[in-house]
């Protein structure tokens, strides 16, 4: 089968070309869902202009003219890894040598396998360099909750006012998660919020926080707003000291019951490496859909 691709600079355009596809497996498009419905108003291609990095999104078309799968760019943390989904082998060994040949740098590519992979194997072969897992993902659905034990307190939307812990919890997760599943975080998994893009997010309403009967936040669950249907669940965080009282179970669970009862459907990222994340997932009645994986590409160790 022969692809060809097309490139745009623009979310609109993409998402009007490709929407038929990603509303067609919407939990496995959650991202580039997410990212379309995050950046369709062209907010995120001004910022990648204004700092610099790349942007782009891109549709694999077979002989037919059918859309067999897309790809994107537009992390704004470096080093602005490419995302992945659902590439034919060939479509995705195109997309690495289009780059390669336009003087692109690509020293991370995350999302589907096998086609993230091999984007970033022939990357790495065009540029002598090398390939690792920086860490491997797993993508979960939910279709029926399992209520867990239900600790002291209570689950509220966070405010303005807690703006300033939210920023200080996400930071902190990918550092305790990448400990957890025992390795060292990297760029391409520590992604830097800042305090606006938190603000929007918590007067979306998808920023939860439970607190004790005194009133003290102790856990953060967020969410994402639905996009085909689907909303996504994350970052979840509870920090060390407030662990083990099982409010992680509770918040997912009431967040994921909420999510259901809205008519969409809910989904989530685990790293495989962390056992105590996917190990809670699953006994809340969350299943496996996909496996997913972040890859580096990085100097050859030769």
């Amino acid at each position: 089968m022969s692809t060809t691709l097309e490139f745009s600079d623009e979310a609109g355009p993409f998402a009007q070309a490709a929407g038929p596809f990603l509303a067609a497996g919407p939990v496995l498009s959650t991202v580039v869902s997410t990212v379309l419905e995050m950046e369709g108003d062209g907010r995120g291609r001004d910022r990648a202009v204004r700092e610099g990095y790349p942007y782009w999104f891109v549709i694999a078309r077979d002989d037919t003219g059918e859309v067999a799968g897309v790809a994107m760019r537009t992390a704004s943390f470096e080093p602005h890894p490419a995302y992945v989904l659902t590439l034919p082998d060939e479509a995705a060994v195109r997309l690495a040598r289009t780059l390669h040949e336009r003087g692109e740098a690509l020293e991370g590519v995350n999302g589907s396998l096998p086609a993230a992979r091999i984007v970033a194997e022939e990357t790495a072969r065009l540029t002598d360099g090398a390939v690792s897992v920086s860490m491997p993902t797993r993508l979960y659905e939910v279709r029926d909750v399992i209520e867990p034990r239900r600790p002291e307190g209570r689950l509220r939307p966070a405010t303005r006012d807690d703006a300033d812990l939210v920023v200080e919890w996400f930071d902190a997760f990918d550092l305790d998660a990448a400990a957890q599943a025992g390795r060292t975080p990297s760029a391409l998994d520590h992604p830097i919020v800042d305090r606006p893009e938190i603000r929007q997010r918590i007067d979306e309403g998808g920023v939860w926080l439970w607190e004790t009967p005194a009133g003290r936040p102790v856990h953060l669950t967020c969410v994402r707003p639905p996009a085909y249907g689907v909303s996504r669940v994350g970052p979840v965080y509870t920090p060390r000291e407030h662990r083990g009282r099982g409010y992680a179970g509770a918040a997912v669970a009431e967040v994921s019951r909420r999510i259901l009862a809205s008519g969409h459907r809910a989904c989530l990222f685990t790293d495989q490496a962390n056992p105590v994340s996917n190990r809670l997932y699953a006994s809340l009645g969350y299943r496996p859909v996909v496996d997913m994986a972040n890859h580096v590409v990085g100097p050859s160790r030769r």
